[in-house]
C-alpha cells in the first residue's frame, strides 16, 4: 500500500503557524534540554548507531560520517548548547527608513518557513538541522537516508521527548520516513516546502537540484585544492596538507588535490612526508611522480589519470600537480573547483591576493587549512550545511541564513 506523506507536509505547516509565539527564553532552555537528553541517552543512541552500522561496510567512505561515539556525542551537544547562546536574528531590523509621506519603513529578519533537508549517513545533521532551525523559527523537515534510519529515529525521539514535556508542537522536528518515495514527496511539496538544503555527495546534490519543484540551496560537495607557491613556507605547507587531508578524510572540507608550482618539486617530499603515516595514496602527475619516488612508499604513489582532478575523494587519497605558476593554478582551480574551499600556501603578499581575490569559493584562505570551513569553527554555532552557490547564502550557513526578511510599513492613513 501506497503511503501518503502529505500529512506530513500538512502537520509541519500548521507547526510553522504556532512556533513564533515561543518565547526566545524557552527555545533556548528547550535547545540545552535537548542537549542534555542526548548524553543522557547516549547508551540508546550508540546502539542505535551501531545497527546502521552493522548494514554498512567499514571500507565505504561514508562510514566515517555515519558512526558515533559518546565524544561526538558530546560534540553535538555542545554545539547545541552554542546555538543557545547566541543572539537570535529574529525580528532584527536590518534597516528602517521614514518616507517623506511619512510612512515608517522597516526590513527584518523572518524565517525561511518550513525548511526540508535531505542528506545521507550523517546522524548529527538531525541534532544541528533541529537545533538552528527551532532557533530560527524554522520547521525541520528532515529527510536522512536508510544508511542512517536507526541513528535519525533514535535522535529525533530524545527531540520530541524534550518537545512534549514543554507542550510543544513535536511537528517542528519532523523526520520522514527513510524511503526514497518521501524523497519524491518532497521534492513536489509545492506550496507546503519553503526550500530544500541538500546535504550529502555530488550525486545527491545533482538530484534533488533536477528534480525539485522547490528553491534549493546547494550544499556538500566539496574538490578542495591547496596551491603550494614558489614563495611557500615548508613547514607551513606540510601541516597545512597533512592537516586538510588528514584530519577527518570524509567531510566535505578535506583536501583532494595539491597544486606545486614547479620550481618546488624539491620540496615535495617533504611536503607529502607526514602523510606516508596515515597511508594517504598519492595520485601524482609525471613531474610530482618523479620528484618523490624513492621518497614516497612506492606502494603508496602511483601514476594519476584525468579523472583524479577534480574528484572528492572522501578517502585518504591525495591527486598531485604540478603548474608553471599562479595563473596555472588559478585556471586549474577554475576547471576543477566545486567552490567549496580553495587555499594558498604562500609569503608573497601580491601572489596572496591575487589569489584571494581571483578564486571563486565560498570561502578561500592563505596559508590555513581548508578544515576550518565549518559553522563551529567560524563562529556560528553550528551549520546546516556548507552553500557553495551564491544566492541567498554562501559558505557555512548558521542562523542568519535561516532567515529570510520583509518590509513592515506603519502609516497613519496615507493613501497613494
Amino acid at each position: 500500500m501506497e503511503r501518503d506523506y502529505s500529512l506530513y507536509f500538512e502537520n509541519a505547516v500548521k507547526a510553522s503557524r504556532t512556533i513564533h509565539r515561543l518565547a526566545k527564553t524557552t527555545i533556548n532552555t528547550v535547545l540545552i534540554e535537548v542537549a542534555d537528553a542526548v548524553i543522557a541517552n547516549s547508551a540508546a543512541i550508540l546502539e542505535a548507531n551501531q545497527k546502521d552500522l552493522d548494514a554498512m561496510s567499514a571500507d565505504d567512505p561514508k562510514y566515517d560520517r555515519l558512526q558515533l561515539s559518546t565524544q561526538r556525542l558530546a560534540d553535538m551537544a555542545t554545539e547545541m548548547k552554542n546555538v543557545a547562546a547566541l543572539e537570535s536574528p529574529l525580528a532584527e531590523i536590518i534597516s528602517a527608513d521614514t518616507l517623506p509621506n511619512g510612512l515608517q519603513l522597516s526590513k527584518i529578519r523572518v524565517p525561511l518557513g518550513v525548511v526540508g533537508v535531505i542528506y545521507e549517513a550523517r546522524p548529527n545533521v538531525t541534532l544541528d538541522v533541529f537545533a538552528l532551525c527551532f532557533k530560527t523559527g524554522n520547521i525541520a523537515l528532515l529527510k536522512g537516508g536508510s544508511d542512517a534510519e536507526h541513528s535519525n529515529i533514535a535522535i529525533t525521539k530524545v527531540i520530541h521527548s524534550v518537545l512534549k514535556a514543554h507542550d510543544i508542537d513535536v511537528n517542528v522536528a519532523t523526520l520522514l520516513p527513510a524511503e526514497r518515495e518521501a524523497t519524491a514527496a518532497l521534492l513536489n511539496a509545492v506550496g507546503l516546502v519553503d526550500v530544500l538544503i541538500p546535504r550529502g555527495s555530488q550525486s545527491l546534490i545533482n538530484y534533488v537540484r533536477n528534480n525539485s519543484k522547490i528553491p534549493v540551496i546547494e550544499t556538500g560537495a566539496g574538490i578542495v585544492h591547496t596551491f603550494f607557491d614558489i614563495s611557500g613556507d615548508t613547514k607551513k605547507g606540510k601541516d597545512i596538507i597533512f592537516n586538510s587531508k588528514t584530519r577527518r578524510v570524509s567531510v566535505c572540507n578535506s583536501l583532494d588535490c595539491l597544486l606545486i608550482h614547479k620550481e618546488r618539486l624539491a620540496d615535495l617530499a617533504a611536503l607529502l612526508e607526514p602523510l606516508a603515516a596515515k597511508s594517504v595514496q598519492i595520485f601524482a602527475d609525471e613531474d610530482a611522480y618523479d620528484a618523490v619516488t624513492g621518497s614516497y612508499p612506492e606502494q603508496l604513489l602511483y601514476h594519476a589519470s584525468a579523472e583524479d582532478f577534480g574528484t572528492e575523494f572522501l578517502d585518504y587519497k591525495l591527486a598531485v600537480k604540478t603548474v608553471d605558476n599562479l595563473d596555472s593554478a588559478l585556471s586549474h582551480i577554475s576547471d576543477h573547483s566545486s567552490k567549496h574551499s580553495e587555499a594558498i600556501v604562500a609569503e608573497d603578499e601580491d601572489t596572496i591576493n591575487t589569489f584571494l581575490t581571483a578564486v571563486d569559493a565560498a570561502a578561500v584562505y592563505a596559508n590555513a587549512s581548508t578544515a576550518f570551513t565549518d559553522g563551529g569553527q567560524f563562529g556560528l554555532g553550528a551549520e546546516i550545511g556548507i552553500s557553495t552557490q551564491k544566492l541567498h547564502a554562501r559558505g557555512p550557513m548558521g542562523l542568519a541564513e535561516l532567515t529570510s526578511y520583509k518590509w513592515v510599513v506603519r502609516g497613519n492613513g496615507q493613501i497613494r
